[in-house]
């Protein structure tokens, strides 16, 4: 039998049936022996095959994967729908989307300095991001992407990519290296390896403490679903709202500080 998985979601089926079978076949015409061209060949490859068969459908893509791509056709619904119609004398949803900029630029002000509204664009897609991903779990037939380990590490890897790479911008390759000895050049054989133990640290961090907190939320309400399948208490929404909020507030924030600390560390 081919490789297979618990559970997956209804639209995850959809997409695979649409999307994985072409995918897989490019796979294995391109060398890539373990991708089967069908459903045939994916029983015929047996445990070998990297694509599971669930209800004879070729799952390629997995639920957080679907689910993320879900997430990225909301935000960019959402950025239209704000950007368009925009009048001098804001009103209705003109008057959230500004509050919601604003708010972002000043917190990037406050946070990094000067040099932070430049990174507007990324902080700000990165939280509509997480926060549609731990929201729609909410939703009947969803998951959140987030509560999977691969979609965090997915966000904290680029994280760590792009403050480094923003420090060696702004500093310079030797300069902003040179931060990690610390104040004092006797300093630099104790300083070195503690700064790289936390810098290396911080992705996994950011992946295990947004993974633990939606995941939790998530068996929460598939245990209140299975016992009040047709009410579900009100605060325990509301609660599993705010924290989801929290928790894209705290993977931002986090990500900010750790851009302050690239691209001014000289003043520190």
């Amino acid at each position: 039998m081919a490789i297979e998985i618990e559970h997956v979601l209804g639209l995850t089926k959809a997409v695979n049936r649409i999307v994985a079978r072409p995918i897989s076949s490019l796979l294995n015409s391109l060398g890539f022996e373990n991708f089967p061209r069908s459903v045939k060949h994916a029983l015929e490859l047996g445990p070998q095959s990297q694509v599971p068969v669930i209800d004879g459908t070729l799952i390629l893509f997995p639920n957080h994967v679907v689910e993320t791509w879900l997430v990225m056709g909301i935000v960019i619904c959402v950025a239209y729908w704000a950007s368009r119609g925009l009048k001098k004398v804001p009103s209705g949803r003109q008057h959230l989307v500004e509050l919601f900029c604003e708010g972002l630029q000043s917190m990037l002000e406050s946070v990094i300095g000067p040099k932070g509204p430049r990174f507007f664009n990324v902080i700000a897609t990165l939280a509509l991001m997480i926060l549609c991903s731990n929201l729609i779990g909410l939703l009947p037939f969803c998951e959140s992407p987030t509560a999977n380990l691969n979609t965090n590490a997915a966000y904290a890897v680029f994280i760590f990519l792009y403050y480094h790479y923003q420090g060696l911008r702004d500093q310079g390759t030797w300069a902003y290296c040179k931060h990690f000895a610390g104040p004092m050049p006797w300093l630099a054989i104790l300083m070195v390896p503690i700064e790289l133990i936390s810098h290396f640290v911080r992705p996994l961090s950011l992946t295990l403490r947004l993974f633990g907190n939606i995941k939790g939320e998530d068996i929460i309400l598939i245990i209140l679903m299975s016992l009040l399948p047709f009410f579900l208490p009100i605060p325990i929404i509301v609660l599993m709202i705010f924290s989801s909020l929290l928790q894209a507030y705290i993977f931002v924030m986090l990500s900010m500080l750790y851009l302050a600390g690239a691209v001014a560390s000289e003043e520190h």
